[in-house]
């Protein structure tokens, strides 16, 4: 487990960035494709606004590049809350990925079959058994929760499906998500986590015993894969000093 502490939520999301382009042209090198599984909220918004700019516009292979998601609401796709909508806005309605490298979670049914026909379209994708995700890229919620994965979930104790069904306590619509095995069976999965409202989740998912049931995010930690996380100095203030981190980015 790696970290970098970034001065702002600016220089972080450059990093993202930085770290998304870097390891797309390596995974299209020695792969000749980049698999990547991309998450909603508001801490990543920046990162795609800056790479459906330039420089990293021009340096990602968008050809090559087959886009995830880690979880979805299941809303219209056309409303606010879906995190595909955000994506699509900000990235890639502005970048020249083929559509049909483009692989959303589609909640036009029940939730359960939007779960099940995801799990196909992974399965189909990694046709190995295993979900060789390049870049899984993470957020971390308030909670402990990370993709849709929440505190006590039933989610949290699958070991069979890739894909499964969540409900967010105290909200009325249901949710799809990925499970941690998959999550965890990625090259690399990075945690952005950006805001003084995140340090004290933050602290407790880094530095308390393993107890994921309280806090989900621990249930991730790369079985052949890296972790890293992706931190700005307001969400990494209450971290215990001495800790290894890679560096401080200014």
């Amino acid at each position: 487990m790696m970290f970098k502490i970034f001065s702002n939520s600016e220089t972080l999301s450059q990093g993202i960035a930085e770290l998304f382009a870097t390891t797309a042209e390596q995974a299209v090198a020695c792969r000749g494709r980049f698999s990547v599984l991309v998450s909603g909220g508001e801490t990543p918004r920046r990162t795609y606004e800056l790479l459906a700019r330039e420089p990293f516009r021009q340096r990602i292979p968008w050809n090559s590049v087959h886009l995830f998601w880690g979880d979805e609401r299941c809303v219209a796709a056309s409303d606010p809350r879906s995190n595909a909508q955000m994506v699509r806005r900000t990235l890639l309605d502005k970048v020249p990925l083929p559509e049909q490298q483009i692989h959303p979670i589609i909640c036009d049914t029940t939730p359960q079959t939007a779960a099940s026909a995801y799990e196909t379209v992974l399965r189909s994708h990694f046709t190995d058994g295993i979900a060789h995700f390049d870049l899984v890229m993470l957020g971390l919620g308030d909670d402990g929760h990370t993709a849709s994965l929440f505190p006590g979930s039933g989610a949290l104790n699958e070991q069979y499906c890739w894909v499964t069904t969540a409900q967010k306590p105290g909200e009325d619509i249901m949710r799809v998500t990925l499970t941690a095995q998959p999550l965890n069976q990625a090259e690399l999965v990075v945690f952005l986590v950006a805001g003084t409202r995140k340090s004290s989740v933050l602290r407790k998912v880094l530095e308390r015993p393993h107890t994921p049931d309280m806090l989900p995010a621990q249930l991730i930690k790369p079985v052949n894969g890296r972790l890293l996380w992706y931190v700005d100095e307001s969400a990494a203030r209450f971290l215990t000093p001495g800790k290894k981190f890679l560096a401080k980015e200014r």
